[in-house]
């Protein structure tokens, strides 16, 4: 499967180079950066360590969309959105895991859909998203006698909040107790905020340092407290997550997945 990466010096862009000219049954064959980057016509293999693997950072989406099977995505919204048009006309696969998407990037990544096999996810992580399936059967055996928070922790360098990987872990609580994550989330405390609420989903934000990612998600009671939590070690496994949706999706149908379908959860 001939595969693009965009935004391919960032740090995240580095990562997907190093997965997809390390896995079997994936080649690079393309690699994005915006205009007046300084790393285009830089081979993407020299930035990522990998020496030189003949693929040239190109500005130019277009050109490169028309000749892969699918790009991986893990850039800003506006990109994604241009991104995903650009993946509906060349009828290829479009992995995102860019976060922060508002509702109305959303309805337009799901218009993509409709001609691109498109496969998102806050967290593109194994074990996250074992992660987010316990914490929905968690939250359908327990109830409102037990509050729920979720707790995250990023470095300083990351631009929203809560995370894509919090808020994903949200929905699951909230589908497992059957009800609306917007009417039951309280994202922020301060000042006298009285007491909290029966069957709230709260979330708390951490950022600082180098930290790649870490989850905690808190079920407590009066008598008793379940806490489980996911620690990321190495960008690299978001990478070969990334490459590994997209491996599964290149035979697909169009249609908008998740992580959940590509591992059969």
């Amino acid at each position: 499967m001939k595969i693009a990466i965009v935004g391919a010096a960032g740090r995240m862009g580095r990562e997907l180079v190093k997965a997809v000219h390390a896995t079997e049954g994936a080649t690079l064959a393309g690699a994005i950066e915006q205009k007046g980057s300084i790393a285009v016509g830089q081979d993407v293999g020299l930035l990522a360590g990998l020496g030189k693997v003949g693929v040239l950072i190109s500005d130019d989406p277009l050109s490169v969309f028309a000749k892969v099977d699918g790009v991986l995505d893990f850039t800003v919204p506006k990109a994604t959105i241009e991104f995903a048009a650009l993946a509906a006309n060349a009828r290829i696969v479009h992995i995102i895991g860019t976060t922060g998407c508002s509702e109305a990037d959303d309805a337009k990544i799901k218009a993509a859909a409709r001609h691109a096999r498109i496969v998102k996810a806050g967290n593109m992580s194994f074990g996250v998203n074992l992660l987010v399936e316990l914490a929905k059967r968690i939250a359908a055996s327990l109830d409102e006698d037990f509050d729920v928070e979720v707790l995250e922790m990023h470095h300083r360098m990351k631009v929203d909040a809560p995370s894509g990987t919090a808020l994903m872990l949200g929905e699951a609580i909230a589908e497992g107790r059957k009800v609306s994550l917007k009417d039951k989330a309280v994202r922020s405390r301060d000042g006298v905020t009285g007491e909290r609420k029966r069957g709230d989903i709260g979330f708390a934000t951490l950022r600082g340092g180098a930290i790649i990612g870490e989850h905690t998600i808190m079920f407590a009671s009066d008598t008793e407290r379940i806490e489980i939590t996911h620690k990321a070690q190495d960008r690299g496994m978001f990478a070969r997550g990334a490459v590994k949706a997209a491996l599964w999706a290149h035979d697909k149908k169009p249609g908008l997945y998740s992580m959940k379908d590509v591992l059969g959860l």
